[in-house]
């Protein structure tokens, strides 16, 4: 698996996107389209943009990994998937 320097290509605020997911449990890698794709068992698999225009896009990212695995916590994820 690729680290998380190689996959941010150098976008800081990717970096420390992956960084974070890779702490929480979750594989990422890289689309053949560029996009970053996060996955976790039992967690539904999350897109987000590499290159992304949007400050925020990594603090969403991060939001929808953190909500993803309050549900899969909560049971509810074994439902979902």
């Amino acid at each position: 698996m690729a680290n998380a320097h190689e996959l941010a290509r150098g976008h800081k605020r990717l970096r420390a996107l992956i960084e974070f997911a890779i702490g929480e449990g979750w594989h990422v890698k890289r689309t053949s389209g560029g996009h970053l794709k996060f996955t976790k068992n039992g967690c539904a698999p999350i897109y987000t943009s590499s290159t992304a225009s949007d400050h925020r896009a990594s603090l969403n990212a991060r939001a929808q990994i953190r909500r993803a695995d309050r549900v899969y916590q909560s049971g509810l994820g074994a439902n979902h998937g």
